[in-house]
């Protein structure tokens, strides 16, 4: 995959971590980037020595010498200055560049002109508020994962305007859009279903449980058990199977409500094996149980030595995250048709066979930028997010799952049975037609489908497919069943996150869902950019591995201590950040002066000039004490004002009403049958100004099989 971008020339012209980490995925697939100069690495990731050693990581592969022929692409950012300046560099450069402006609000709305940093980003987006105990406060993740997802929406959206002819000049995107991907769905679901956001406790989240990190004799093992057959399954191999029949316990959110009883029956039995065991049993009982290696262990656990996740990036041969996705490709064939500026995709046939969310986000990026998506479900086998069966009632509730809906715009529905000799033969002949397949099954499964690799390729020699089970195909981990909170269980992020006394602790239900989604997107995008030199590919993507990407500032700090790294909560080296209460009951503010100035403005806006930022516990103090007769709002806008990055720790239901989100349009009016008008997301990204668009909602159950199987008959 080296070489899939050779021809391209892209210029960094910011030292933010979203634009350089967009870079970075550029530089990995063979594009020349030139990194830009200036800027703190000790500043960034765990801070000090760690920090300059992640931004080695993050430049990987660049170059420091200007460029010596026309330059595709200019990737500016953070702020209106940052992106100013990059437009002013891409009008001196060699070859027209698109300008990909990164940004951490849309330019149209009240914190256009706010600080932003990742813990900004996450106490708007809904993500912090969850995170921690009942009682608060709400708790920042470590890293920079806003930034990462940034950078993986802005490849996605580059390299499509790359592909466009004409080619857009201006792509927008900004980091609070892009990290609204985790929450999206459920704030939608929120508005129209009714229903608030909840902080029950660490890992405590709706709707899943257990979803919970226990103590092995050598370690740990993370479990999530959703399914009544889960839980029945799970209950026989701790030796308690009466629990597995016992009422209060026979649904997910009854658990969850006695999640503290739930823990301690099975947490104990848990002691008594090792992790190894518990992961063979879960296998034959059919439960998602996972290894959990801690950050110094992960990249010696012979599954991803195997698979080549880890390796140097630099001399001093510290083991970091490689690219979470392999590729097989045949010979050279036909180059992908240039789609339009607005559309780029235009002309593509991408046929899903995914459910959920991870594939589903995949294919929705394609959806966007123009592609024809076909999503194959069957009415014995729809789409997990309709319901894990077909269920009758007027409308039908399968109809109106707002997950699935958000998920799945702009693709049409075709039902089939894959179990049938003439639903297969169908399926097959949509594969020989398409451009693109994506699949998040098991691994095994569309072999045992009659659907594997040898058949795709004997159908369709130039077809892209990927393939992405949690711990990808191939390794002694590839038959885990799993979901988003396993792929985040086996990540080493819950190792980052929240405080010492805690368990390993979950950041999101489904973490990985998402994020992999994104991952899959630009392996498809980069494939299909490199098409007419490499030909058809196999993409073999590891959903776990797409998250060692958002670990990677924590891994690579890692080699800097003796010992665990420390779990910090809230607080962090790069920056004074902390979360207080407001005024109101359960509301909350967070701050994170992460320079001299912004510490000098909280000091000012506090009226403590005395304080140092070596002494967190006063000014976190001092900080509470203002906060507590305000409301969140009015004190961030007051923090902004005086340069401090501030803002309210939003609940995810509160999204839709979120100024800055509605201003920006980010919150678009559909109709569909069944369920009328309602909101959906848009893609958090425009060109020239223009954000793709929405063609249609998304389908019901087999709503195009007619369609799309008389223009099947039609060219066969």
């Amino acid at each position: 995959m080296d070489r899939l971008l050779s021809p391209l020339n892209v210029v960094e012209a910011s030292r933010g971590v979203a634009v350089r980490f967009c870079g970075r995925l550029f530089a990995q697939m063979g594009a020349a980037v030139v990194r830009a100069s200036g800027g703190d690495d000790a500043a960034i990731g765990y801070g000090g020595a760690a920090g300059e050693a992640y931004g080695r990581w993050l430049d990987a592969g660049k170059r420091s010498e200007p460029p010596g022929a026309a330059v595709d692409l200019v990737i500016a950012g953070q702020d209106a200055q940052g992106v100013a300046e990059g437009e002013a560099l891409a009008a001196r450069l060699p070859g027209q560049p698109v300008v990909l402006a990164v940004r951490w609000f849309h330019a149209d709305g009240p914190y256009a002109d706010w600080r932003g940093t990742d813990e900004i980003i996450q106490a708007l987006s809904g993500l912090a508020y969850s995170l921690g105990p009942p009682e608060g406060p709400p708790t920042l993740a470590q890293g920079h994962g806003p930034q990462i997802a940034a950078g993986l929406a802005g490849f996605n959206a580059a390299l499509g305007a790359l592909m466009a002819r004409p080619r857009p000049r201006r792509i927008e995107l900004n980091i609070l859009e892009a990290y609204a991907c985790l929450v999206e769905t459920g704030a939608v679901s929120a508005l129209m279903e009714g229903g608030t956001s909840v902080r029950l406790g660490v890992n405590r989240l709706v709707p899943t449980f257990p979803c919970s990190s226990y103590r092995t004799a050598d370690g740990w093992a993370g479990v999530s058990a959703l399914t009544p057959a889960q839980w029945r399954g799970l209950c026989e191999i701790i030796g308690r199977p009466e629990l597995g029949h016992e009422p209060r316990f026979a649904t997910a959110v009854g658990r969850l409500m006695l999640a503290d009883e739930v823990d301690g029956l099975c947490a104990p039995p848990f002691l008594d094996r090792t992790t190894d065991e518990w992961v063979a049993l879960g296998g034959r009982a059919r439960v998602p149980i996972t290894p959990m290696p801690d950050l110094a262990e992960l990249p010696d656990t012979p599954h991803w030595r195997e698979r080549g996740a880890f390796g140097p990036f630099d001399s001093s041969g510290i083991a970091a995250p490689t690219r979470p996705y392999r590729a097989t490709f045949g010979g050279p064939c036909a180059p992908v048709p240039a789609g339009d500026a607005r559309a780029p995709l235009r002309g593509l046939r991408v046929v899903d066979f995914s459910m959920g969310w991870a594939g589903p986000l995949c294919a929705r990026t394609l959806a966007d930028l123009g592609a024809d998506v076909v999503k194959i479900e069957s009415a014995g086998h729809p789409d997990w997010w309709r319901g894990w069966e077909v269920e009758q009632g007027d409308p039908p509730p399968h109809e109106t799952k707002f997950n699935f809906i958000c998920m799945n715009r702009n693709k049409r529905g075709v039902a089939l049975d894959l179990a049938s000799t003439e639903g297969l033969a169908r399926a097959r002949a949509l594969v020989a037609g398409a451009d693109v397949v994506v699949e998040n099954f098991a691994a095994g499964i569309m072999d045992r489908l009659g659907l594997g690799p040898d058949v795709r390729r004997a159908l369709n020699p130039g077809l892209i497919t990927v393939s992405m089970p949690a711990f990808g195909n191939g390794g002694p981990l590839s038959g885990i069943r799993a979901y988003g909170s396993t792929v985040e269980q086996a990540s080493g992020l819950p190792f980052a996150n929240g405080r010492p006394e805690w368990p390993p602790s979950l950041q999101h239900v489904a973490f990985g869902d998402p994020l992999a989604g994104l991952t899959a997107a630009n392996a498809v995008m980069a494939c299909l950019f490199g098409r007419e030199r490499t030909g058809g590919a196999e993409i073999d993507l590891a959903q776990v591995a797409s998250l060692f990407q958002f670990a990677a500032d924590a891994i690579i700090a890692q080699h800097f201590v003796s010992g665990p790294l420390p779990r910090t909560g809230s607080r962090r080296a790069r920056a004074a950040a902390f979360v207080v209460a407001g005024a109101e009951p359960d509301s909350w503010l967070a701050v994170a002066a992460d320079t001299a100035a912004a510490l000098d403005g909280l000091r000012a806006r506090l009226g403590r000039p005395d304080l140092s930022r070596a002494d967190e516990d006063g000014i976190e103090a001092a900080l509470a004490a203002w906060a507590c007769t305000r409301t969140p709002e009015d004190a961030a806008a007051a923090l902004q004002a005086a340069g401090v990055p501030a803002a309210p720790v939003q609940r995810a239901d509160q999204l839709c009403y979120d100024p800055q989100l509605t201003a920006g349009g980010f919150w678009l009016e559909s109709e569909r049958r069944y369920v009328g008008a309602h909101l959906i997301p848009a893609a958090p990204f425009a060109y020239d100004g223009v954000r793709p668009a929405v063609r249609w909602p998304a389908p019901t159950l087999g709503e195009h099989t007619d369609e799309v199987l008389r223009e099947l008959d039609a060219t066969a």
